[in-house]
């Protein structure tokens, strides 16, 4: 099986960190993003990478190679503008003929992938998403009031959850059909686009979550909570 890693993004959000260096490629610890997923996926015997790139790839290119002083195999699949997460994943078209994983390069998962796979084929899904439950509070009290405007509850500040996406699936290839060839394509488009044509969509449910990096605070507390939990040298 193989993992396609979408690394081309422009990290706009998190400038000017990402101004000569491209997100994944930003450190976390001792390590770039990057590195940590690939580090992951072999953890969960996917030792089979292609990696999307885009903006700043030499850099990419240059520290991964082929990926063999990483225990894995790397391929490279090259857009030369931004094409959104589902027109990335199309850039690797070519390298796919089976079952893969595709996944976001700006986050760090912390989940059974091995098992995500498992249910996928059980199930035999078209698609599976990572879903990671989320809890928060809202800031608000929320009122409840019936259909003529009387109120009938007050809730401060309410716990609310949710299943959130992780920007992590398992796919099967014929994904590639429902995506549109060198043009900006969001991946909640293509999941859509999959349920309409009554396509099997599930949902892999951990608690255990992933780390999301996609401006400069999210990252400073991603930095953060890395030390904190595996120190400075890892």
């Amino acid at each position: 099986m193989k993992a396609v890693i979408l690394a081309g993004g422009l990290g706009t959000r998190l400038l000017p960190l990402t101004k000569k260096t491209p997100k994944p490629m930003l450190l976390l610890g001792k390590k770039p993003i990057l590195e940590h997923l690939i580090d992951w996926n072999k953890k969960n015997g996917v030792k089979s990478i292609v990696l999307c790139v885009s903006h700043l790839r030499k850099t990419i290119e240059d520290y991964f190679e082929d990926g063999k002083r990483f225990g894995v195999n790397i391929e490279y699949a090259i857009s030369n503008k931004p094409l959104a997460t589902a027109g990335q994943l199309k850039t690797a078209e070519e390298f796919i003929d089976d079952t893969f994983v595709c996944m976001y390069g700006d986050s760090i998962f912390n989940f059974s992938l091995r098992n995500m796979i498992k249910q996928h084929k059980t199930k035999k899904a078209f698609v599976t998403m990572g879903l990671n439950e989320y809890k928060t509070n809202l800031e608000y009290g929320v009122i409840d009031i019936s259909k003529t405007g009387k109120v009938l509850n007050w809730e401060e500040k309410p716990e609310i959850k949710a299943n959130v996406n992780m920007g992590c699936y398992v796919m099967e290839p014929n994904v590639f059909s429902l995506i549109p060839k060198n043009k900006p394509y969001g991946m909640d488009d293509v999941i859509k686009r999959a349920m309409n044509k009554k396509k099997i969509v599930t949902g892999f449910i951990t608690k255990n979550g992933f780390i999301d990096i996609g401006n400069k605070e999210s990252y400073k507390q991603a930095t953060q909570n890395y030390i904190t939990k595996f120190g400075k040298k890892a």
